[in-house]
């Protein structure tokens, strides 16, 4: 049990500190093309930026997802005990999560060595798999957040219920699952703020863990 959620607690930590990774890269490092640009510069962008985006996708998608998979079965374990009902299926959800996040980055980066690869020869018909590309993983995780909003909301609920966590960082949940749940609307400010709202709730609950697995039956 202590080792179980002291390796959720590093995990919850590490996914804050992809979130912030991921949010310095797009934010500070990577300048997009201007909305403007012709396929073949767009083309041209992404060949350049290949490797820094497969990087992107296997932090953001793969890692985080295997990271998350600790973190679901690591609260999972420690919320069933006052309300296993409520918190398998806040599990199934997290689980889901898991899954979709992963597929997302495994699909982008084979879509974008796919899309350089064909864009050689025909930049146009590239640029429209890339779009393509670019629905698939924004609709399986990369756009939305309501499979992990519905996870943090249900795991807040639980935890309020049985008090297996701060009062306070449940009440952050909540606020962090229904922020997902509204990424439903095409806005980008409850995108925004699910995810910084989530890297707050994520360090806090790692450290919370972490001080709490040193009390933990080993």
């Amino acid at each position: 049990m202590r080792t179980l959620q002291k390796s959720g607690g590093i995990a919850s930590i590490l996914e804050a500190l992809i979130y912030i990774v991921a949010f310095i890269i797009y934010g500070a490092i990577l300048e997009y093309p201007p909305t403007n640009a012709s396929s073949q510069q767009e083309l041209t962008f992404l060949s350049d930026n290949q490797v820094i985006f497969s990087f992107l996708n296997l932090l953001m998608y793969v890692i985080f997802g295997i990271l998350l998979s600790i973190l679901v079965l690591a609260l999972h374990k420690r919320i069933k005990e006052h309300t296993p009902d409520l918190s398998s299926i806040a599990s199934v959800f997290g689980f889901l999560w898991v899954g979709l996040v992963i597929a997302s980055g495994m699909i982008g980066n084979i879509g974008l060595s796919k899309v350089i690869e064909i864009g050689s020869n025909d930049p146009e018909q590239a640029m429209q798999i890339w779009s393509t590309v670019t629905i698939v993983t924004e609709g399986l995780g990369g756009g939305n957040e309501i499979v992990g909003g519905i996870w943090v909301l249900l795991l807040s609920i639980a935890a309020l219920k049985g008090k297996s966590l701060p009062k306070s960082l449940n009440y952050l949940g909540l606020i962090v699952g229904l922020a997902g749940i509204a990424t439903v609307y095409p806005a980008e400010i409850f995108t925004e703020v699910f995810g910084i709202t989530q890297i707050i709730w994520f360090l806090w609950l790692g450290i919370f863990m972490l001080k709490s697995a040193k009390f933990a039956d080993p």
